[in-house]
């Protein structure tokens, strides 16, 4: 079994959580209000209040680093079971 690379994962996944906060907001700007994600963007994102310019950005920038964090944790922990799995096969 491949090793997966740190790099790639955690890129991906930050981008990924990055461009899933900018539907989340779009999505908010469509729908109506009793159908937002207000209250659980600002709970989780830390200075994050609907919906600004600074906002934004601050959203952007959180939402990448949690998704970061997520891969470089996942790609650790996958390469240390695949290599317990492997010395056990």
């Amino acid at each position: 079994m491949q090793a997966l690379n740190w790099k790639i994962m955690t890129w991906s996944l930050g981008l990924f959580c990055a461009v899933s906060f900018l539907l989340c907001v779009v999505y908010g700007l469509v729908v109506p209000r009793a159908w937002h994600m207000t209250q659980f963007l600002e709970t989780t994102l830390p200075g994050f209040k609907w919906v600004s310019v600074g906002s934004l950005v601050i959203g952007l920038i959180e939402t990448f680093l949690y998704g970061a964090y997520a891969g470089l944790v996942f790609t650790w922990i996958h390469n240390a079971v695949a290599r317990q799995v492997q010395t056990q096969a």
